[in-house]
């Protein structure tokens, strides 16, 4: 009697969908590699192990594609900014501290997604860069900043300066933390707000430069 055949198993095929998130991780872990300029189609597809066209035929193209990897991490930077500071409640250290923690988390968890959300975007793609993104994260510090300093008899106008200097702080600390991650991430931002908040308390009502 003939043994009863097995087919042999076939390697299961991607639907759309997730043939897309692929690309979209091959994608991210080379512009996190290389910048934008430098990445390929031809290397995004042949890390994926496809053909040329399906990337196009997904993305359009390396910009299409390198678009939705950058507004999707720009995404998940700002809902976890947004979280730390929605509690209006909160003494404004304590969000200062969440949002510092925030960030830094963000940069733990999602490595790659901040290299390329810190490289130099191309010109064609200008919105929903980390530029921008700093941009609105600084108004919403603005309010916050602009409020505390009325309840203490500070010109609210100051809030716009201090909202960006202290936003700047933070991120470039966090790109000199990417490189080296000592301290941990909760130690950090401790001494961030630590010089922030001692900063802020001790504030001058008008601050005029003695060296001159």
């Amino acid at each position: 009697m003939a043994e009863s055949s097995t087919p042999r198993s076939r390697s299961t095929r991607m639907s759309g969908k997730e043939r897309r998130e692929q690309l979209l991780t091959v994608g991210r872990r080379i512009f996190a590699e290389k910048g934008y300029d430098m990445t390929t189609v031809e290397e995004i597809a042949a890390r994926a192990k496809v053909s040329k066209p399906i990337v196009y035929e997904h993305f359009g193209g390396k910009e299409g594609l390198y678009a939705v990897v950058v507004d999707r991490e720009v995404s998940t930077l700002l809902a976890a900014l947004e979280e730390s500071l929605a509690d209006q409640r909160e003494h404004p250290r304590v969000l200062m501290e969440k949002a510092a923690l925030a960030f830094l988390s963000y940069i733990d968890t999602h490595e790659d997604g901040f290299r390329i959300l810190v490289r130099d975007s191309p010109v064609s793609h200008a919105v929903g860069t980390f530029s921008a993104l700093l941009t609105d994260v600084a108004s919403r510090v603005e309010e916050i900043l602009a409020t505390q300093l009325r309840l203490h008899s500070y010109p609210a106008k100051d809030a716009t300066v201090y909202a960006q200097m202290l936003v700047g702080m933070v991120a470039y600390t966090g790109q000199w933390w990417l490189e080296n991650r000592k301290p941990s991430k909760e130690v950090l931002a401790a001494r961030m707000v630590n010089l922030s908040w001692y900063g802020l308390s001790g504030l001058e009502r008008k601050p005029e430069l003695r060296g001159l």
